[in-house]
């Protein structure tokens, strides 16, 4: 049986030691498949006009492409070339809410996150998110530091 190991990347070093935790942990493993997703925050309660939606459209797009591109693609790459099957997503959401449900439509049995990071993503990750996550995750979560 192949276990699928959640990454939920941030973009920084802390991404960085939740993708190498990931690596360890999935060495170790006889079978095991890893699933990068990058979750950018985004509320769609927010009240616009028609033209306004448009552009908010095609700005998602915009951030999908260039998230993959600069996050989630080089950690597939560096997961691939360790020799590991790997894949990646990148979605707009509530961060804990949509690596969470991403997680079990993938069939993932873990999500690692990274604890802490240098920029803005601390407040928003590790206060109300990472908790979220931890408390209300359909996997277990490990947190790394």
């Amino acid at each position: 049986m192949t276990l699928k190991i959640v990454i939920g990347l941030d973009g920084t070093e802390t991404g960085e030691r939740a993708l190498t935790f990931a690596k360890d942990l999935a060495a170790k493993m006889d079978s095991c498949e890893l699933l990068a997703i990058y979750v950018i925050e985004w509320s769609p309660f927010t009240f616009q006009t028609a033209e306004e939606n448009a552009q908010r459209h095609k700005r998602r797009e915009e951030e999908i492409a260039l998230a993959s591109k600069r996050i989630v693609e080089p950690a597939v790459a560096a997961l691939t070339a360790a020799g590991f099957k790997a894949s990646g997503l990148v979605r707009h959401g509530d961060v804990a809410e949509t690596l969470n449900k991403l997680t079990v439509e993938n069939g993932g049995a873990q999500i690692i996150v990274g604890r802490s990071s240098s920029d803005g993503f601390t407040k928003r990750i590790f206060g109300s998110s990472t908790q979220n996550l931890v408390m209300h995750a359909d996997v277990p979560v490990t947190v790394v530091g």
